[in-house]
């Protein structure tokens, strides 16, 4: 019985390094067969269109209502210290260091994500892959590089999206609809909000998400088992470690930048 469990444990460990080795090597290949899309840039700019304005709605939506709640739960905070006219500056620190980059990358791992590994796995079940191989086309650099760094770019835009619409939302409840100070709700944000430390920082955040996303759904679509199950099983896999090196990640990023 003992040794059945350390056995699993051991198969357990065993694949997680072989995946994760396999991993490495296919980030690897990307990066090194990325070179040629520099002569074909519309590879990449149409990965941007379906990945970013197809997924525009639902982070415009959700940094809309993300702002409202923030307008009134830092409203009802602040103003027991009456300190309500620094609604602006904590929403404006809350979307640009933490809520945009994370929300927009968890919400871009639910939308984009599972939409790049259901339409890479779904080649391979095909196998439009293998076609392209036969014909002495790389399917990494036709195929997996240009979504790559789609996401990649696509990440930063949509978490800037996320936040303006936020801070919009933010303005909307606490300054039309409760009655706090335009004024000072602008003017208190304009001279806590640092470029560098806090917006270039959320970008920072934003762009390791888009990588850490983009290629978590790239690579669980590319080694799919080219069965619906297979593909199904794949999708799944994507929202959950996404979501979790999201969180991870981000811990780690808000330790080293602000600490």
């Amino acid at each position: 019985m003992i040794l059945d469990f350390f056995g699993a444990i051991g198969r357990a460990a065993r694949e997680f390094l072989l995946g994760l080795g396999f991993a490495a090597r296919m980030l690897w290949m990307i990066i090194r067969s990325s070179g040629s899309l520099l002569r074909r840039p519309r590879l990449v700019s149409d990965q941007i269109h379906f990945i970013g304005n197809y997924s525009l709605v639902i982070i415009a939506v959700s940094g809309l209502f993300v702002g409202f709640v923030l307008g009134l739960q830092g409203y009802y905070t602040l103003n027991k210290y009456g300190s309500e006219q620094a609604l602006g500056l904590l929403v404006a620190l809350s979307l640009t260091r933490e809520l945009g980059p994370v929300v927009t990358a968890l919400l871009f791992a639910g939308r984009a994500g599972t939409s790049l590994t259901a339409e890479i796995g779904l080649m391979k079940a095909g196998e439009q892959l293998s076609a392209m191989e036969m014909m002495a086309v790389d399917p990494l650099q036709r195929v997996i590089a240009p979504r790559f760094w789609a996401g990649i770019i696509a990440m930063p835009v949509l978490a800037a999206i996320f936040s303006a619409i936020g801070i919009l939302g933010a303005y909307v409840v606490g300054v039309m609809l409760i009655g706090v100070d335009e004024g000072g709700f602008w003017s208190q944000m304009q001279a806590g909000v640092d470029v560098w430390k806090d917006i270039a920082n959320g970008v920072l955040k934003s762009v390791v998400f888009g990588i850490a996303v983009t290629f978590v759904a790239l690579f669980q679509g590319y080694e799919a088992k080219p069965t619906p199950e297979g593909v199904a099983r794949a999708t799944t896999r994507t929202v959950v470690i996404a979501s979790l090196l999201v969180l991870g990640l981000d811990f780690l990023l808000t330790a080293l930048m602000f600490s």
